[in-house]
């Protein structure tokens, strides 16, 4: 009897212990989730519409009450761009190694971070951008245009990548933007390039103004594409952009040029990284396309 009661006792032991571990994981991934919201700066509203899992859910996951299922899980931390192993590991990400080496990469200058990529890297830097050419630089400089009439020359794949995130979302990039904000966008700006790059070794690819202010996105585009800052003045410009037809830079908006001079002050270093620039200042079309077919020939970006 003495033997019964005692075994009783350790199977309760071992239930409690298990429950101890359960509530502790529960409160490890609510914690988890929570600063990983807070680090990107994503209301749980957007979360919940990214993730698909209802806010209510996510207030009691982020207090440690949450019955999660491995699905559910799965589709938060594919919206928060984590692995599910990061938020049900063992050890703290926050104190990891890892991610201190991910702060300090952000933070450290373009030579630094080219050195860790070197580094880093088992390839050659030439060898990981294979002949993928990347055009960057402010709306109306010439990207879409040029890359479309080179890539025609060339024999080489021309994409818009704001059209291709269209393409795989099934709406408009203004929509996009609406129902995701601009986190969410950048997510899916960050998932393209990483398709474009799987699907193509040789190509040119024209992309958005803006994306040179995601750091660890514009890392990609420089160490997977011998990339181009196509730049022009600021007055050519905006007057290419309403000559396609887009008011909005003007409409209503009296400071337009002096937000634009100050964009361009502000994201020339980063524009600056690239590998090459062409500007497209009082040149025509052809002349722009010649020069960046000249421009493509001189640095070997398809040797």
């Amino acid at each position: 009897m003495a033997e019964i009661t005692n075994f009783r006792g350790e199977v309760q032991d071992a239930r409690s212990e298990a429950d101890g571990a359960v509530e502790a994981l529960i409160a490890r991934v609510g914690d988890r989730v929570r600063r990983a919201r807070d680090r990107k700066g994503i209301p749980r509203r957007v979360l919940s519409e990214m993730s698909g899992v209802s806010p209510r859910y996510l207030a009691q996951l982020e207090a440690g009450e949450g019955n999660i299922s491995i699905g559910l899980l799965q589709r938060v931390a594919y919206a928060l761009d984590h692995k599910i192993e990061w938020l049900v590991g063992a050890e703290d990400p926050w104190v990891s190694d890892a991610l201190r080496v991910a702060d300090l990469y952000r933070a450290a200058t373009a030579p630094v971070q080219a050195q860790v990529r070197a580094v880093l890297s088992p390839e050659p830097a030439a060898a990981q951008r294979a002949h993928r050419i990347c055009l960057v630089g402010l709306r109306g400089a010439g990207k879409s245009t040029l890359g479309r009439r080179a890539g025609d020359r060339l024999g080489l794949p021309f994409v818009e990548l704001n059209l291709e995130i269209e393409e795989q979302a099934g709406m408009a990039v203004d929509e996009l933007m609406a129902l995701y904000g601009q986190e969410g966008y950048r997510r899916l700006e960050a998932q393209a390039i990483a398709r474009v790059i799987a699907t193509h070794e040789a190509m040119i690819l024209a992309v958005a103004g803006g994306i040179v202010a995601e750091p660890e996105t514009y890392a990609r585009l420089l160490a997977a594409f011998h990339t181009v800052w196509v730049k022009a003045s600021p007055d050519e410009h905006m007057a290419r952009v309403r000559e396609q037809g887009d008011t909005r830079p003007m409409a209503g908006n009296p400071e337009a040029m002096a937000q634009l001079k100050s964009i361009l002050t502000a994201r020339e270093v980063l524009y600056d990284r690239a590998n090459a620039s062409l500007d497209t200042s009082t040149r025509t079309e052809d002349e722009s396309l010649e020069d960046l077919l000249a421009l493509i020939e001189t640095n070997r970006f398809l040797s």
